[in-house]
Parts: structure tokens; C-alpha cells; sequence
């Protein structure tokens, strides 16, 4: 079955170009020029003066992760895979929730490995770490190596949060196993001191949850994570959401003084809402930003925007995990009590496109770049992922540049009932999105299939 994509703008990471992009069942068979009279194609989209790209990545997720006892995210791998897909997102990297204490790695991807089955889009896994030990080592080894399962995850605050020595027994096993780390940068102490001081004080609101984790909190902790790398011979490590100047500013030393496998990522909240948001319209309506780490300042926003200019700042994702806003609201009376976690798959591409490319601070290759590619070879998946090349899997957007919509919890798919960017103008529109040559979103219709959506087996090459 042959479908056409005619009179495009194709735009990857390196190039821009009119042509047309057809494709075979679930491959991309050529790039060009084609006779569509001349030709018997099954279905043909023309999307004269619109941008044909790769299928674009969210590698931060957390579809129904259970966070305590009391809150699951309300979006599961349906729900939420769904909304990714009409928001133009075509492969998901869900971080998965711990297991219980003691467990080894195998039992929380297992775990996921079911919930996932009703995935829209194609997926794959972070594996989390809860704690370290000759035999987590060994069995790391394994999943790294033949389940492809090449990411994990390290929490340097939380009730898993691990310590420098086992942060880097970790990091040197990475290396060793051509591995990549992935760590939640806070520092712990200094978090939960300011915490208890500003609830004893009875400084409760949600403007607080901010206060107690101040941007020094992030970047000290992404300080010492990169030393320990460095320890390890330049261990791959990968700091997910960036939110401060000051975290930048230690990932571009290190980079300066010889540290190669050193990525950073940050998401679409730290680049458009700041910390105004929590006390603006209420403490209430505060309490849906709460989500760890904190909004930052207008100037870190501006200074995150120049980091993903000048190539700093290598991915942007989401971390989605939406609470509904009655269980936000169970921190009215104390900011601890509410879920962290905010809603995002969904608007991503969007914004980003709307508030990098038509506002003129990054160019169309980079938006590639960030939203697919980097996150495909980063993470083990390119060229099948983040790619136009020939033969590789059909997963393909195309967004109408001259559409404006105003994002609501209206009109969007997942099953959140707050949008946490209500009221927000962009200049893009999701037109077309294929899942490897399905098409399975148009115009904010969802028309895939539950269960439509593969694990996808990555492993690094070196």
C-alpha cells in the first residue's frame, strides 16, 4: 500500500526542502518528485506550504505512574499516548514508577511492559533505580545489553534517592555496558530543611513549594552528578528538566573542560510559564504547578531559550503527569500535600513550534532537533526514530504553520481536567501525523487504534 505526502516542506536536523514523501506500507520509500497521475497510490495528502518532519519524541513521561499510595496519573498509556499523537508526538519514553522497596530492576519494566499494551504509539522504557547492589549491577548488565532497555533512572532526592557512591558505581556500570544514566537533579536535604521550615513557619501556599526548592537546589546537584561522571571516565549522563540559568551554566563548563557524554533536557513548562504561576488567580489555581523542580523566573526562561539556541540544551520533553485538580486541591492547606506533576504531552509540539520557530528564537532544523532527533539518538533509536531516511519507520507530522488555536482543556484529549496552559495562543496546527505510515491523528481527531503502538528495542551503537 502505497500512501503519498505531496507539495511539502520537508525539514529534518540538517535539511529544508520542497518535495513529496511517499510511503509503503509502514516505511518511507522516497523522498522527491512524484507523478501522482501517473502512479496508483492509495490515498494522497496534499499539504501544500506546510512542514513535513520526522515523527516527534517525548523521552520524558509518566503515564499512570503510581507517585504514593493516594495519587496514580490520571493519563495511562491509552489516555495519555492518545493525546501525544494528536498533539504530533509519535514515540513516547515513559520513566517508570518504583516497585516495592527491595525489588530488582526486572520487576517494575515487567510491570510496565503490561500497562503499555494499549499504547497508540510506539514506546519504550526508562528503567528506575530504588537501590544499588552487586546484584542490581549484574542484572543491569543483561537488560541493557539484550532488552532493550538501555536508560535508567536515578533520583537524588525522593524516597529512592540514592547517594554519590552508588550514584557512581551506577555511572561506571553505564560505561562499561554502553548504558546511559538518567538523573532528577535536587539536593535533598537542603529541600526538605526548607520544607519543614516554611510549614512550620505556617507558610503553606502553594508560592512556597517554590520557595523551598530554590534554583542552587538544582544546580548543585547537577554539579555533583557531572563530577561523578567525570570520576567514571565521562560516564553518559543525561540531566532531565533543566529549569535553572545556574544547571546550564555547570553542563557548559563541563562540556568546555572535555565531558562529551553530558546531555541536558528541559520541558516545555520551564520555557513559557514562570513562577508568577503560583500565586496568580489564587492559591488554588496555583496548586496545578505544583511539580518538582519548581517554575522558574522570566529569566531563566530567556536564558533556557538561549541554551536551546546554542545547542546546550540537547532535548525538549514534557515530563507529563497529570493529577486531576481535586487531588491538587488537597494542598490547599499545605503545598506538601498536593501531587507533583503537571499535563503536557499534549501541547508540547505546539508551543515550541509557536514560541521557538515563529518567534524567530530557533530555525526549523533546530526544532527537529530537539523535539525528535537528539532524543532518537541519544536514546538508542536512530535513524528507525527521528529520521527521514529512506526505509526507516514512517513516522512523519506535518504542521500548518498559518493555523491559530487557543489551548483549553476544551479540546484536548487527555484525561486531565485542567489544561496548564488554559488560555494560551499559538500559531501552529497539528494537519497530519503518521505512526509508521498509519495515519492515526488529523486535525485533532484521533483515528488510531488501541494497542497500535510497539515497544521499541533500543540499544546504542557504538
Amino acid at each position: 500500500m502505497k500512501k503519498l505526502i505531496k507539495n511539502g516542506i520537508v525539514v529534518t536536523a540538517n535539511h529544508t526542502c520542497e518535495a513529496d514523501v511517499l510511503i509503503e506500507d509502514e516505511k518511507i520509500l522516497a523522498i522527491g518528485k512524484f507523478d501522482e497521475e501517473n502512479e496508483n497510490y492509495c490515498e494522497v495528502y496534499d499539504v501544500s506550504g506546510m512542514f513535513v518532519m520526522p515523527g516527534l519524541i517525548d523521552p520524558h513521561t509518566h503515564m499512570e505512574l503510581q507517585q504514593s499510595e493516594e495519587y496514580i496519573s490520571c493519563d495511562d498509556f491509552y489516555t495519555g499516548t492518545v493525546a501525544a499523537a494528536v498533539g504530533g508526538t509519535t514515540t513516547i519514553i515513559d520513566h517508570i514508577g518504583f516497585g516495592p522497596k527491595g525489588c530488582n530492576l526486572h520487576y517494575s519494566i515487567e510491570n510496565y511492559h503490561k500497562k503499555a499494551e494499549k499504547a497508540v504509539i510506539d514506546y519504550g522504557f526508562h528503567g528506575v533505580f530504588q537501590h544499588v547492589d552487586e546484584d542490581i549491577i549484574k542484572e543491569l548488565e543483561g537488560i541493557v545489553k539484550n532488552e532493550g532497555v538501555m536508560s535508567f533512572k536515578a533520583y537524588s532526592t525522593y524516597a529512592y534517592k540514592l547517594g554519590d557512591s552508588d550514584m557512581l558505581r551506577i555511572l561506571e556500570a553505564m560505561k562499561k555496558y554502553n548504558g546511559l544514566l538518567t538523573c532528577h537533579c535536587e539536593n535533598d536535604e537542603i529541600t526538605n530543611y526548607l520544607r519543614a521550615f516554611y510549614i512550620n513557619k505556617g507558610d503553606t501556599d502553594a508560592i512556597y513549594h517554590a520557595l523551598s526548592r530554590p534554583n542552587q537546589t538544582e544546580s548543585e546537584s547537577v554539579d555533583t552528578m557531572i563530577n561523578l561522571a567525570a570520576i567514571a571516565g565521562d560516564a553518559p549522563l543525561y540531566i532531565v528538566h533543566t529549569s535553572t540559568s545556574e544547571a546550564l551554566d555547570r553542563i557548559r563548563l563541563a562540556r568546555t573542560r572535555g565531558q562529551k557524554n553530558l546531555y541536558c533536557e528541559t520541558c516545555t513548562q520551564y520555557l513559557v510559564l514562570d513562577d508568577t504561576s503560583y500565586y496568580k488567580d489564587g492559591n488554588q489555581n496555583g496548586l496545578k504547578y505544583i511539580m518538582a523542580p519548581p517554575l522558574r523566573s522570566k529569566l531563566d526562561i530567556e536564558i533556557l531559550w538561549k541554551g536551546i539556541e546554542d545547542g546546550t540544551v540537547n532535548v525538549i520533553a514534557t515530563d507529563h503527569c497529570p493529577f486531576m485538580i481535586k487531588e491538587k486541591l488537597n494542598g490547599d492547606d499545605n503545598f506538601t500535600k498536593a501531587p507533583g506533576g503537571a499535563p503536557g504531552v499534549e501541547e508540547r509540539v505546539r508551543i515550541i513550534f509557536s514560541e521557538g520557530v515563529m518567534k524567530g528564537r530557533i530555525n526549523l532544523n533546530q526544532f527537529v532537533e530537539v523535539m525528535s532527533t537528539n532524543a532518537a539518538k541519544i536514546f538508542g533509536m536512530y535513524p528507525q526514530k527521528g529520521s527521514l531516511v529512506i526505509g526507516t519507520d514512517a513516522d512523519i507530522v506535518v504542521i500548518d504553520p498559518t493555523k491559530e488555536e487557543t489551548l483549553s482543556n476544551d479540546n484536548t484529549k487527555s484525561r486531565c481536567d485542567y489544561c496548564a496552559y488554559e488560555g494560551m495562543k499559538v500559531n501552529a496546527g497539528i494537519h497530519l501525523v503518521f505512526s509508521r505510515g498509519n495515519l492515526i491523528a488529523k486535525d485533532n481527531e484521533f483515528l488510531g487504534r488501541r494497542g497500535g503502538g510497539r515497544f521499541i528495542n533500543r540499544k546504542l551503537i557504538n
